[in-house]
């Protein structure tokens, strides 16, 4: 058996680095894996959330994989707050890990910033719980970005700590999937920085709800430089708004970034851009229509998503009384996912 867990937060904007760095290959692996993918909204709450919101963008991240064609018959959607599993995996395995192991971890350093004292300690453990996430269900491959790559190392360490420790051979060591073209999508108004939900410009990022006016301003808006487009790939070196432009086209295209810049050699980025405004127009169009019919209907998302939190428990119910029958707890085979 093959299983993937992959999740994302119900933060901020769902943009399209969301879309191609992640929910567009969930699609795709469908029909190789039985696949978990979750609202990872326990991970959400490190940092402040306003309540309200919250709730909103769990809908929202649901409705947009729904809508990208993430068969939620076939597999399991579900909220990570609804299944128990993940809170209580996650402190035995607190108790695994090691201080040194999370002090390694640089995302913690880059979101903690200078006022690491004030950070919250959910942000200091959260690779634990990411961890709990993969462990809960034995998850064998997890979809990985280049930033969640060493949390996904630290998954392997803390399985293999807990097999060591206690003679056993539960957990296996999830393998990591990366994908190709513009698995790291940038900002188009700086081709060095990750497009994120957070930026303060929403020029920054094209966000799945958008419309295709919206989608169209912001491409021409985007950031370039004045030479001509390259032959090859080679070519883009030292230009990272160019080569972040061409990745997106070749990854809406469903091409290589060689087959991109062939097609496009010699050209200026002003007919470039109409091209890609284009592209991007006709890809994203049906999934943003299809997400806010979903969203205009909240009743059917709660049941998908409590349908989907049901599957999730029997998977991981099983999981966690072996977990407790082997740390020594009391009543293991009572216990409730």
């Amino acid at each position: 058996m093959r299983r993937i867990f992959s999740g994302i937060q119900p933060t901020g904007h769902l943009h399209l680095g969301n879309y191609l760095g992640a929910i567009r290959n969930w699609v795709r692996l469908q029909d190789d894996f039985e696949c978990l993918f979750c609202v990872v909204d326990l991970h959400a709450i490190t940092v402040w959330q306003d309540p309200a919101e919250l709730r909103a963008n769990t809908r929202r991240i649901a409705a947009a994989m729904l809508a990208a064609g993430v068969d939620a018959g076939k597999h399991i959607v579900f909220v990570q707050s609804q299944v128990a599993a993940h809170a209580q995996l996650a402190w035995i395995l607190n108790c695994v890990a090691r201080l040194g192991w999370l002090n390694r971890m640089t995302q913690f350093k880059e979101k903690a910033g200078k006022h690491r004292e004030n950070a919250s300690v959910g942000l200091y453990a959260y690779p634990n719980l990411m961890a709990a996430d993969i462990l809960a269900y034995k998850a064998t491959h997890v979809p990985v970005g280049e930033d969640q790559k060493q949390h996904l190392e630290l998954t392997r360490d803390i399985a293999q700590k807990f097999n060591a420790d206690y003679g056993v051979a539960l957990f296996p060591l999830p393998e990591p999937l990366i994908f190709g073209p513009a698995t790291r999508v940038m900002s188009l108004r700086d081709g060095k920085a990750k497009m994120s939900k957070s930026d303060a410009s929403d020029y920054s990022r094209i966000n799945m709800t958008d419309d295709a006016d919206a989608i169209r301003r912001k491409i021409q808006k985007a950031t370039s430089d004045p030479g001509m487009l390259p032959e090859t790939p080679s070519g883009l070196e030292e230009r990272p708004e160019a080569a972040n432009l061409l990745g997106i086209y070749a990854a809406l295209a469903d091409e290589t970034l060689e087959q991109t810049c062939g097609r496009f050699a010699g050209g200026m980025f002003s007919s470039f851009k109409r091209e890609l405004a284009d592209l991007a127009v006709a890809r994203l169009g049906p999934i943003t229509s299809e997400m806010r019919r979903l969203e205009a209907d909240p009743a059917h998302l709660d049941a998908v998503l409590a349908d989907g939190a049901g599957r999730a428990r029997t998977v991981a119910e099983p999981v966690l009384r072996e977990v407790f029958e082997v740390v020594g707890f009391l009543s293991a085979g009572h216990y409730r996912a």
